[in-house]
């Protein structure tokens, strides 16, 4: 297995989870603060070029492209295969990525992104119907990475998903008793499951 396996698996993940978005899901709510389904499938695809950008030592880039107009899946499957593309380039692990928050290594990146990608796929399925027992064993190693990694630093009091302007996750809150993997992720990140 690579050292790329866990952003594989949650790209599949996200596919899988894109496949059950319809064009009548856009203006639905998503349980990311300010967020619509567009919005957030645009996130999706977006997040990967912004990893690939932050690979490169490029700035994050401006303009916001209306992925979820057009083909979104095609567009996920294009901007996947880039940002899979930059994770495997040699030493992409050891570089130190920065970040408009602050510097992080790159295998602490590549946790960010996986997470992200992961993360993201439970809200579009939650918001969309779908289930969000999704990968458990992927899940639940997220989960321990994102117990060591996210501090209350990085918590306020509505979690929103512009990173500039405030903290990106809200307080964590309680998963159902029997609550699956995901859902545990997910209640750990701030989203009421």
């Amino acid at each position: 297995m690579g050292a790329t396996a866990p952003l594989e698996r949650s790209i599949e993940v996200a596919r899988q989870v894109l496949a059950g978005v319809t064009r009548e899901d856009m203006d639905k709510p998503t349980p990311c603060a300010s967020w619509n389904v567009r919005q957030l499938v645009n996130h999706l695809i977006g997040a990967n070029y912004f990893f690939v950008a932050m690979l490169g030592g490029e700035g994050p880039g401006g303009g916001s492209v209306d992925f979820a107009a057009g083909d979104y899946r095609s567009a996920f499957d294009d901007a996947s295969a880039a940002s899979l593309a930059g994770f495997s380039e040699p030493g992409a692990f050891e570089k130190t990525i920065n970040l408009p928050w602050g510097a992080l290594p790159g295998s602490a990146f590549f946790g960010l992104a996986t997470t992200d990608i992961f993360q993201h796929s439970w809200d579009l399925a939650k918001a969309t119907g779908q289930s969000t027992n999704l990968d458990s064993e992927l899940a639940a190693q997220l989960l321990e990475g994102a117990k060591a990694a996210v501090s209350d630093a990085f918590r306020g009091p509505d979690g929103g998903p512009n990173q500039d302007q405030g903290p990106p996750f809200g307080p964590e809150q309680a998963a159902p008793p029997g609550a699956c993997s995901a859902d545990q992720l997910a209640a750990f990140l701030g989203r009421v499951v």
